[in-house]
């Protein structure tokens, strides 16, 4: 499995042959501009929740690869309006694609879309695949997360570490022990004031903790 951040939350990742991008916001994004939004291939879109820093991007790039998008039940329903591919789910179901299963889990936050439609509940999500990975979206700490590891063993946890509008490190390095990973790849940090943070100090944290913050740059890769 094969791991791109695209910055903030965004994400793109390569399993079993297949492409998939979580929560676009790359062309709003001052510290992304290298990335080439047109240039993205995407067989699937997964969103964790509607604000404009998630799905910025989202009809872009499903015009230009008609890739299915995949959220819960009003953020799909509203792209499916708009002629879109869409899957829905909702918190605890699992659905078996075809490069894995995946399982909406549940996440504390808000969700509306920028034009104040309804963007349901928001979430996270496991995924099974070549690897295993929680991807915990825009989140608080939360107790749910020790239910992940009693029915997936993960391999990674991907974790938004900013503070203010969601979890901060100290949270996350708690959130990696609830869900049984000593490795954590951060995400939703820097791309404006309120989420700003010392990236050594985040890492010294998490070392002085027995785990490992992995912060990558923008446009930057990891393979697990």
């Amino acid at each position: 499995m094969k791991i791109t951040y695209l910055g903030h939350a965004s994400l793109a990742i390569e399993t079993n042959g297949k492409h998939l991008i979580v929560d676009p916001f790359i062309t709003g994004n001052e510290l992304a501009k290298h990335i080439d939004v047109n240039a993205l291939k995407a067989d699937y879109i997964l969103l964790t929740h509607a604000h404009g820093d998630h799905v910025g991007d989202v009809e872009l790039i499903a015009k230009n690869t008609g890739a299915t998008i995949v959220s819960n039940a009003e953020i799909a329903s509203y792209y499916q309006t708009k002629g879109f591919n869409a899957h829905p789910m909702n918190h605890g179901g699992s659905w078996t694609f075809d490069f894995g299963k995946v399982r909406y889990v549940n996440a504390i936050h808000s969700s509306s879309f920028p034009d104040g439609s309804n963007g349901g509940q928001p979430g996270g999500f496991v995924i099974e695949a070549d690897k295993n990975i929680y991807i915990a979206g825009d989140t608080a700490l939360t107790y749910d997360m020790k239910l992940i590891p009693m029915r997936t063993v993960l391999d990674l946890a991907i974790l938004p570490i900013g503070d203010n509008f969601t979890m901060g490190v100290e949270d996350a390095v708690i959130a990696a022990d609830f869900v049984a990973v000593n490795k954590v790849l951060g995400y939703h940090f820097d791309t404006f004031g309120f989420i700003k943070i010392d990236h050594q100090k985040a890492k010294n944290i998490f070392q002085n903790n027995k785990k490992e913050l992995l912060l990558l740059e923008v446009g930057s890769n990891i393979e697990i």
